[in-house]
């Protein structure tokens, strides 16, 4: 057996994201390029290794290989640990057979040898698609103080939107008294953010147990949390107050992306205490052209920008030709906008092209945001006034 650790994380990477359409027809949702550099996986990752949880189980599933190049050994994010650090989850057979992983539930419970060779004290389970940065430690602090089985961290969401979420009743301790899976009429504002902290053999035998149930949908908002709760077990809400995001519409990524380019806005990618790691480290410098114009813009490594970027984030190894303009756009790793393309308030797939002369997105608000397939040529659409 290895050393004992005080936690472990297991990390739910294997989500399509399907709401996210073209930018996940190829690669899972957590792989999805974000912010010009990273990907979406690598705020979870962060959030371990700052947090010094040096082990990291991460359960993939949905077209995982270049999620699992791009982790690698998890030397990144300081995760390559001969006692410990990443290792990477798929579905695998046993002598009964194999399939895809049924639920979140599911997932963690055909993945308990993993979590037993570790013999943690806690296990904390989070999803590998959100954007945010947090101390796990103080959420172990919370559940340790409390004698917690389970430990749910939440966050105030609007109340015309909590329908959306897993949504909390608490006392005056915050202990939970009532948990409703996205309920038609809430009666809280405090919602799940598909963060758990749990004793150890509290979730083997949770788990054992749904997994017998036939009837299980084995996932942890509809299933497990509820079941613990009907057996009087000790769960409490950990409340956050920080920055936090599910991108899991096109609009919605799209939008954070663009505040990213506000020097005040809620969610910054820099800082000193917290970083924000990616495993981006072959790439060379950027470069500028004589002739380029970059305003309010994020630029990555290995792009050669010779038109115009304005207000637009431009991914790794990213070409803008010379009389190419981008506005208000995110364009994604390896991209290329042909001479005198215009884009505009759209997204850009991973080595997607934008043929010479066409434009592609819209200005108008009201007009759906452009979204190209990895690899895609965009189809000519001549500008305004040309024919």
């Amino acid at each position: 057996m290895k050393n004992s650790k005080k936690c472990i994380a297991m990390l739910l990477a294997g989500g399509q994201g399907s709401r996210l359409g073209a930018l996940t027809k190829k690669i899972a949702k957590p792989a999805v390029s974000f912010g010009g550099k990273y990907r979406i996986i690598d705020f979870s990752l962060s959030n371990c290794a700052n947090s010094h949880i040096d082990t990291v189980g991460v359960l993939t599933q949905y077209r995982p290989y270049k999620l699992n190049h791009y982790i690698g050994t998890g030397s990144a994010w300081d995760l390559d640990r001969p006692d410990g650090g990443i290792a990477i989850l798929p579905p695998y057979a046993t002598e009964e057979g194999g399939n895809w992983y049924a639920g979140t539930a599911d997932a963690i419970y055909r993945n308990l040898d993993y979590i037993a060779s570790y013999d943690p004290e806690h296990v904390l389970i989070l999803s590998g698609d959100h954007l945010y940065r947090m101390d796990y430690q103080k959420m172990i602090r919370f559940h340790e103080k409390n004698n917690a089985d389970l430990t749910v961290s939440v966050m105030r969401v609007p109340m015309e939107e909590a329908s959306r979420f897993g949504i909390m009743t608490t006392d005056e301790e915050d202990r939970i008294v009532r948990f409703a899976e996205k309920p038609k009429k809430p009666e809280s504002d405090l919602a799940s953010m598909g963060i758990y902290l749990l004793k150890t053999d509290v979730l083997q035998k949770a788990l054992t147990e749904d997994a017998a149930d036939e009837t299980s949908d084995h996932d942890f908002g509809k299933n497990v949390i509820p079941k613990l709760l009907g057996e009087g077990k000790r769960l409490f809400a950990y409340r956050f107050s920080g920055f936090w995001r599910d991108v899991g519409t096109i609009d919605s990524y799209h939008a954070m992306n663009m505040e990213l380019l506000d020097e005040n806005g809620d969610f910054q990618l820099y800082s000193e205490s917290a970083p924000i790691m990616s495993n981006d480290n072959t790439s060379p410098p950027q470069y500028i052209g004589p002739d380029a114009t970059v305003k309010n813009s994020l630029i990555a490594n290995g792009a050669d920008i010779r038109g115009t970027v304005i207000h637009s984030i431009v991914g790794l190894d990213v070409t803008v030709e010379e009389g190419a303009v981008v506005t208000d756009s995110v364009l994604l790793p390896g991209a290329c906008v042909r001479k005198n393309a215009a884009v505009t308030r759209a997204i850009v797939g991973e080595r997607s092209v934008v043929s010479e002369g066409g434009a592609f997105g819209s200005a108008n608000p009201n007009e759906k945001i452009a979204v190209s397939a990895d690899g895609q040529t965009v189809p000519v659409q001549h500008k305004q006034g040309k024919e």
